[in-house]
């Protein structure tokens, strides 16, 4: 299911704020540390509070490209009780879902994991896993059980934590988010000390820009659906559904590599999507990735496809990665002169050709 980060905003919200109210009652001592944390309660209640303003902050200060959050937090009242901790989350929540909703397609806030941006989805879904998370942190100092949806916990697994392995064998949805969030036990997985946000990749390319499709996308692509990109007329493109498929198949089978995958190609102008460009996979035993794209008829002959291939070679090119990386192969059909002019125009030269396509390579530098 495509993900909708207000409603799930909502869904996390309503869910956690009656299980905080449970225990937002004198019995129970919220100046006590959180369980796993050195906050106390109230703090981290706070904290989620600081979270879902700072998120909103970031998307309406339109930040992307400051390297900083907007220098603001917001603090409890001094003598605020446990109930006026959980009202104070419940409030910030329903800011956060606001700005979410009437933020414009496009627009980034800044945030330093993963590649220095995120979209409002983005914040959405960090907001709504720190929520639980710290929910669940201030249950478990009073030994109360939490869990989540199974729903809930799975999309916010598929948006966040592409590189994690989707629950299987009577696995819970929550055990993995736990696990992927250094809190939990994964069986065939050592624990985590440490863990990071997944944020797509926002790769600016002259009139246009490339846009990671997330996993939940790249499924609802498949299906037939948009893919929350809003596209030029004739789009999305038969080639862009099929590698959409690829993506969403290796997630659920565990081997989906977000750096390695697909991404949308959308005109800065009037945020329309005109295609789509990405990789095949992983590099292959020799080092070699292979690269693949098309774009919607109705966009082509504008040097779109020319401008995003050499953004994402000049990217991809530079990182060091954790994959030993010889260079980018492209395959292109003979008789397919406009794709031979794109490769050549964005660096790429020719090489053994393979079956009945000619071949063109970029070497790493």
């Amino acid at each position: 299911m495509l993900f909708n980060g207000g409603n799930r905003i909502d869904e996390a919200t309503a869910h956690a704020v009656r299980a905080l109210r449970a225990v937002a009652t004198a019995e129970y001592d919220w100046t006590r540390p959180a369980g796993g944390l050195e906050w106390s309660c109230l703090f981290t209640a706070e904290h989620i509070g600081g979270d879902f303003t700072g998120y909103a902050g970031q998307l309406t200060g339109r930040t992307a490209g400051t390297g900083a959050y907007v220098p603001f937090d917001i603090h409890l009242e001094e003598g605020t009780d446990a109930d006026g901790a959980v009202r104070v989350v419940e409030a910030t929540a329903g800011m956060l879902a606001a700005v979410v909703r009437t933020t414009p397609p496009g627009v980034r806030g800044w945030h330093p994991y993963l590649y220095g941006s995120s979209d409002a989805a983005g914040f959405a879904a960090m907001g709504s896993v720190e929520l639980l998370l710290h929910t669940y942190d201030i249950l478990r100092a009073f030994d109360v059980a939490y869990e989540p949806p199974a729903e809930l916990c799975e999309a916010l697994l598929a948006r966040q934590f592409p590189k994690v392995a989707p629950a299987r064998d009577g696995e819970a949805h929550w055990e993995v988010l736990l696990w992927a969030t250094g809190r939990g036990e994964r069986a065939g997985h050592g624990r985590l000390e440490r863990w990071r946000w997944h944020n797509p990749l926002h790769l600016p390319a002259g009139p246009v820009a490339l846009v990671e499709v997330a996993v939940d996308a790249a499924a609802d692509l498949a299906a037939g659906g948009d893919g929350g990109f809003r596209w030029v007329e004739g789009g999305p493109f038969e080639g862009t559904r099929g590698a959409a498929g690829r993506i969403a198949k290796a997630y659920a089978a565990g081997t989906h590599r977000p750096e390695w995958g697909m991404f949308a190609v959308v005109r800065e102008e009037d945020q329309l999507a005109v295609g789509a460009m990405g990789f095949h996979g992983a590099p292959d035993e020799e080092g070699w990735a292979e690269v693949g794209y098309d774009l919607v008829p109705a966009a082509r002959g504008n040097g779109y496809a020319t401008q995003a291939l050499s953004a994402l070679a000049e990217f991809t090119l530079g990182q060091a990665g954790d994959v030993p990386l010889s260079g980018l192969r492209a395959l292109a059909d003979p008789d397919n002169t406009a794709s031979h002019g794109v490769l050549t125009r964005a660096g790429f030269v020719r090489a053994a050709d393979r079956d009945a396509n000619l071949t063109f390579e970029l070497r790493r530098p």
